[in-house]
């Protein structure tokens, strides 16, 4: 698929060496196609390794993207040059007026928080609210999977005795929805927290639909809204090398790191990543995209309500 991205963004580079189409703004410009809009509100540390990571499993539709990236007023990240912010991405309060036919919201190393004590609450809670009136379809990833459901449903978090990092299966609960058309009977999904939301919660409340699920990694994705919002608690998006690097990291600085579940081959580090979890992580977002976007998203992107 073309990807409308703005010029000179690092992921381009990255993304075109693994021979994936990408298409700047001048060029996409020159069609006559109305591209779908997305914005992403990236709250991870690492701004362009998520980007790319997004970005490449968005590419997997022929369909034309325009992608937007999106910042918080309140909080400014440590680790991305602020020249790097200034370029690509724009304040919600410059975004507030515009629509969007789909948005993702990424994870934020604050789950050890309360909901509202994270220092950019309050802007992060207007976001959501705005996305039910502004977003045909919005994916919440992780940290924002937690912090969607508590501020739209009231659903509560739970602190783990041990965090949640491994490679864990997942079994699909209603496999004739969209979401999941193409998909094995069992699906893989990357996890990395340090708290769950229960089955329990969701099940009492009758406008969520728990969609999938594991026996491992508990509550895995939650619907509402007819696929309005997706609420997904793991990392469908992360590259082969993601867990790996968290590992290595964290084991620099505790004697108490686990070794991520059902990852190495052989359970081994030096062995590296058996990767088991890409096909379905391009395929539900290209059905996203298909089914919950595109399919549903008018014409005339102004009368998205």
């Amino acid at each position: 698929m073309p990807l409308r991205l703005p010029d000179r963004l690092p992921a381009i580079d990255l993304l075109k060496q693994e021979n994936i189409f990408v298409m700047g703004d001048a060029r996409a410009h020159a069609q006559d196609i109305r591209p779908l809009r997305i914005v992403i509100l990236n709250l991870m540390p690492l701004k362009v390794t998520t980007e790319t990571d997004l970005i490449r499993l968005l590419s997997n539709t022929p369909l034309q993207l325009d992608i937007n990236f999106m910042k918080l007023k309140s909080h400014t990240p440590k680790n991305t040059p602020i020249e790097h912010m200034m370029m690509f991405y724009r304040d919600f309060d410059l975004m507030r007026n515009e629509k969007y036919d789909g948005m993702i919201i990424t994870g934020a190393p604050v789950e050890q928080l309360d909901f509202e004590d994270v220092s950019y609450w309050e802007e992060i809670s207007c976001i959501f609210s705005w996305a039910k009136t502004h977003v045909t379809s919005t994916l919440y990833i992780c940290w924002a999977a937690q912090a969607g459901l508590y501020y739209h449903y009231g659903v509560p978090k739970y602190p783990l005795p041990k965090k949640m990092f491994g490679i864990f299966p997942q079994q699909k609960l209603d496999p004739q929805l969209p979401i999941f058309r193409g998909f094995d009977d069992e699906f893989q999904m990357p996890h990395s927290r340090h708290s769950e939301i229960r089955r329990e919660d969701i099940l009492a409340n009758p406008a969520l639909t728990l969609i999938a699920e594991s026996a491992d990694s508990g509550v895995s994705i939650v619907m509402a809204r007819g696929g309005r919002e997706f609420f997904i608690t793991g990392h469908m998006e992360y590259s082969p090398d993601t867990l790996d690097h968290e590992y290595r990291r964290d084991k620099d600085i505790r004697d108490d790191v686990d070794i991520p579940r059902n990852y190495y081959r052989d359970n081994d580090p030096e062995k590296g990543p058996n990767v088991t979890w890409r096909a379905h992580a391009n395929l539900f977002y290209a059905n996203w995209i298909n089914y919950y976007v595109y399919q549903e998203t008018p014409y005339n992107i102004n009368e998205i309500t």
